[in-house]
């Protein structure tokens, strides 16, 4: 079955709107570079009509990126082409601000009874024991330690 090609034909408005953005530089690269590829991509009157080929040669970036800006835009619309898709996997955090407070000040704090200092499942341990979390990796402990420049030896 044949690839189904998506023609980016821009209003003057939209064109006028893109011409700005990519010539003020008061917004982010990646809206910039999509902007620079749209208006290369735009077969109306004023546009340039260039292929994938040569947009991907002048740009630097790959075809699917191009063949994505150019479906994004026929399907959902100017901004939908020039804002990053948002994530569906992203998950929340299982430590929140509260939580990890208390694990960075426990783990600042003298060690338990026998212990000469804290471990990551000692830390983990604690932080379900107090109930604020069901469960926790000791990777979670850890990067959230990590964060805060914290050394536990």
């Amino acid at each position: 079955m044949p690839k189904k090609l998506y023609v980016v034909k821009l209003t003057e408005e939209e064109g006028d709107q893109l011409r700005r953005m990519v010539s003020t530089g008061r917004h982010a690269a990646r809206k910039v570079l999509h902007a620079h590829i749209l208006l290369k991509a735009d077969i109306s009157e004023g546009g340039e009509g260039w292929t994938d080929g040569q947009i991907v040669t002048a740009f630097g970036v790959g075809r699917r990126t191009v063949e994505r800006i150019r479906e994004r835009f026929v399907e959902e619309g100017l901004e939908a082409a020039l804002t990053r898709k948002e994530q569906k996997r992203r998950r929340a955090h299982k430590i929140d601000g509260e939580a990890e407070a208390y694990l960075v000040a426990t783990a600042c704090g003298k060690a338990p009874e026998g212990r000469q200092r804290w471990t990551l499942q000692l830390l983990a341990d604690r932080l379900v024991e107090l109930k604020y979390v069901e469960t926790i990796s000791l990777e979670t402990v850890r990067q959230s330690l990590k964060k805060t420049n914290l050394s536990l030896g």
